[in-house]
Order: C-alpha cells, then structure tokens, then sequence
C-alpha cells in the first residue's frame, strides 16, 4: 500500500475496519512526518510519540469501531482531553489536566477516532499569538486562533483536526495555511468542554485536506448522515459579494475570487454578482462590539484573579471589553438579529455566495496571526462557512476563497464547495 497519509479519511477508516491498515500503522505515518517537521513548525502543544501509538494500539486490538475507526485526529488546545493536558494557549492553565473530555472530543473517540496530540491555540483564542509558523513559509503566521491545527494539517502532519472560531479563527488560517477550513451553523457541534470566549458566537469546526473530508467529520460527529454523505451536484448556482470590507482586500484575494468565477463558469455553473444589503453594513465591527463585551465577562475570573499571567494585549482588549454598555452591546445584538432575518433575500436562489476569506496571504513575522475582518460578519449571523484553497499569491503563499450557506444548510454548502473545489482543481 502506498504511503496511508495519501488516503482520505474516509477511505483511510474503510481500510483499517477492513484490516487491510492497522490502526497502529496509520498512525505511525503521522507521527514521523511530525518528528520530520514539529521542531520547524511548532504547531503541537502537547504531543507524546508513545502514549498516540499505545491509542492506536487498543483500537487494533477492539477489533471493530464506529465510522471514524483508527482515524488519527489532532484537537485543539482549547478543547478538553481528560488524558493530555489543556492550556488554553495560557500559562494559567498551564499542565491543567480536565476531569473529562469535551464533548466533540468523546464522539470522536465513541466513533474511532485516535488523538494524538493537542494543537497550539492562541491565548484564550483571541489575538495573542502563539509559537506556530506557517509550513509554506516558516517567516510567516499560519493565522489564528486556531494556529496549530491549520499548520498541522497543512504539513501533513494529521488528516483532521479541531479548531474552534469567534471571530475568524477556523477561516483565515485554513486560508492562509492552504488547506479546507470548515465553520459549520452556529451550535452544530456541541461546545460542552471548550473554553468560552463569547458564548453567542464560539462555533466548534474543522480543518482538513477536502471538502469531503471535514463533511464527514463533522457529519459523523453530529450524526446527520446527509452531511456524511454528501456529494456534489451538476450546477448548483452560486452569488458573489465582494462585502462591506471589500476595500481590505489586497490583490492576492481580488484575484482569487476571479479565479473561482471563472472556474466555476468553466465547469458550466452560474455564479450571480450579489449586491451588499444595506443591513450588513456594520456588521464587522457588531460582532467586535458583542465578542470584546462577552470576552470580559467569559474571563472574568482570570482577569481578576490571574491578571499578571494575562498578555498585555489580552488584558488590554478585556478591559475595553468592560467599558461597553449593555445599550451598545445590545444594540449590536439587535444589528445582527435583523440581518439574520433578511438572510432569505440575500440568498435568493443561490446554493452559497462566495466572498474572500482573508484579506491576503499570510502576513510576514509571528507577532500578528491577521486580521478576522473577513469573517467577522458571517460569524455572528451564524453562518456555515467553508474556506478552499483558491492558488497562490504574488508571494508564493496560498490563497483562499470562502463560501456561506444558509444557516442550518450546511449539506447545501457543503455540496456547493464540493463543486467550487473541483472546478478549481480542473482550472489549476
């Protein structure tokens, strides 16, 4: 058998329950392209060469599992593992062992799944970067906050792995990393176990290499066999929208969102210019308002009691956070509940409208992961959201587009992406 990192989750998970793979072997795999690059990359924070193989070991030895059997995940170091330690990228938590896993983390390993290790998350997920390097470029972020998991994926140093987004933290380092980021609806995934940033806005998803792997993953996960086994239909119709923020772009990005349009109408599809609603004009800085607000509140106590452990950035951004009123905090709530409710016309007949997923490539030096202002938006209306690799910039880093679906039609979305990915794959 060829080299088993090459297979794709699905097909990887038929193998071992097929035993024609052992669980232990796959595994292995990962685990020396880790070895090969983890003292460059830096994207685990907790990683144990041994105590992954013995995990995979006892999945062999059970003999049979569920969907995900043997399949090697890595889990964001914001999300709970009862047998590694959780630091939420902060040195208060630093070695905290949790008395149980999350929940997205127990259905994994009920399903098959094997966790070899924890990825590097920034500060608490919000802005304060961690020691991870982009893989395509070590000078550079791989974004954030879910650094780790982006640059593991991206360096083939796992198939899948968790990350979680408040404001752009799934979308803009899959983008920047070059990889299939996945932001499903808002509450999707259950967050029981993962550390609250701003509760009206967290959302659990993932990274992977294609589109149908992170639907599968998350279909197993939330037990909807039509997410699981989704495919792509012949011409589903798309819209574009260039955003409110449209003017942050930078070439790299313009020049993507030409690339998939006219890849898509290569492969025979429709793609619509989409006009920006007046009603999603402010909704960037709404979802900043409402996520410093809930921040302050979610770290109450280790801005209180643990402030000197806090970065300077960090402790900054929570005490602005207490300086906004509940009239503002409610009155951005309110900007974000009439958009949600005009969401049908936005859509129109379309199966997803694409729009940039970062500003650019990554951006140069590991003090900064980039700017959200992308993703702001879509994640506080609540928004599946889905992030491909749409080539690469004047720099040599990769490029993403992002496409939005409807909330709650996320197998919609995910058909769609299935198309916009194979188009760009023809079109390369």
């Amino acid at each position: 058998m060829a080299n088993p990192t090459s297979l794709s989750v699905r097909a990887a998970a038929h193998e071992i329950a097929s035993r024609r793979l052992s669980a232990e072997a796959y595994a292995a795999a990962w685990i020396e392209s880790i070895e090969a690059q983890e003292a460059a990359v830096g994207a685990w924070q907790y990683f144990d060469r041994e105590q992954a193989l013995a995990a995979a070991r006892r999945r062999d030895r059970e003999g049979s599992g569920g969907p995900l059997y043997g399949i090697s995940i890595a889990v964001k170091d914001l999300i709970d593992t009862v047998d590694m330690p959780t630091g939420y990228g902060s040195p208060i938590y630093q070695g905290s062992r949790p008395a149980a896993d999350a929940s997205c983390v127990a259905l994994a390993r009920a399903s098959g799944a094997v966790v070899i290790g924890k990825t590097v998350t920034t500060e608490f997920a919000a802005f304060f970067p961690g020691k991870t390097a982009n893989p395509h470029n070590l000078a550079h972020t791989p974004g954030g906050s879910s650094s780790g998991s982006a640059a593991a994926v991206a360096a083939g140093m796992a198939p899948v792995a968790f990350g979680t987004q408040t404001a752009g933290s799934i979308i803009r380092p899959a983008a920047y990393c070059g990889v299939v980021g996945y932001k499903p609806s808002f509450g999707l995934v259950a967050r029981a176990g993962v550390k609250a940033l701003a509760d009206s806005l967290d959302t659990i998803g993932c990274m992977a290499r294609s589109v149908d792997d992170t639907a599968f993953f998350i279909g197993v996960l939330t037990d909807r066999r039509d997410l699981r086994e989704v495919s792509a239909p012949l011409a589903p119709r798309f819209g574009l929208c260039r955003t409110p923020m449209w003017d942050e772009a930078e070439p790299a990005t313009r020049a993507a969102l030409d690339r998939a349009r006219a890849a898509l109408l290569a492969a025979g599809a429709r793609v619509d210019d989409v006009a920006v609603p007046e009603e999603q004009r402010g909704l960037a800085e709404a979802q900043d308002r409402i996520m410093r607000f809930e921040m302050a509140r979610s770290l109450a106590w280790e801005r209180v009691e643990r402030a000197d452990l806090l970065s300077p950035m960090l402790a900054q951004i929570l005490d602005y956070g207490m300086t906004i009123g509940t009239g503002e905090y409610d009155a951005a709530r309110a900007a974000v509940a009439k958009a949600r409710q005009r969401l049908d016309s936005f859509f129109g007949e379309c199966a997803a409208i694409i729009v940039p997923s970062a500003p650019g490539e990554a951006p140069e030096g590991l003090n900064s992961t980039g700017s959200p202002i992308f993703s702001r938006m879509w994640t506080a209306l609540g928004v599946p959201c889905i992030t491909l690799p749409a080539g690469r910039g004047d720099r040599g880093l990769p490029v993403g587009i992002q496409l939005v679906g409807r909330i709650g039609d996320d197998v919609r979305l995910m058909e769609a992406a299935m198309v916009a990915e194979r188009a760009l794959a023809e079109a390369a």
